[in-house]
């Protein structure tokens, strides 16, 4: 793992969330997306070299509006980035940690994403980012 890619937080009005972190933060939002497949509309903040990712439901069945009716507001996930997705999670599966996914998928921020089941990892749901070549 190379470094702390961004840490996730769930939030329940992106719009309200992008100015509390505006204002926190003393910068603007530098790039919002949909991820339509996870459901989530994203907001992403620079933070000297790694970033915030605010993520917002855009519908009731997806993962973080299952974890802001469960949990409410707050850290959903830490990512890490990664030079080779699929090497580290063949490694961490070896070394006993449970992939929630058999293979990456796109995610926000022109990544590859996959993840690892809290339960395996102190309660934390963690993120592996790759970039994907451009």
């Amino acid at each position: 793992m190379k470094n702390i890619e961004h840490i996730g937080i769930a939030v329940k009005d992106l719009a309200e969330a992008n100015k509390t972190y505006e204002a926190l933060l003393g910068t603007a939002s530098y790039k919002m997306e949909e991820v339509e497949s996870e459901g989530v509309n994203t907001s992403f903040f620079k933070v000297g070299e790694s970033k915030i990712e605010l993520l917002g439901a855009t519908r009731s069945d997806s993962p973080i509006a299952k974890f802001l009716e469960k949990r409410g507001e707050g850290i959903h996930h830490i990512a890490f980035n990664v030079e080779d997705i699929y090497a580290e999670m063949s490694r961490l599966q070896r070394e006993g940690f449970v992939l929630l996914n058999a293979e990456p998928k796109k995610g926000a921020d022109n990544k590859l994403v996959a993840f690892l089941h809290p339960k395996s990892s102190n309660g934390v749901l963690v993120e592996l980012c790759q970039e994907i070549a451009k």
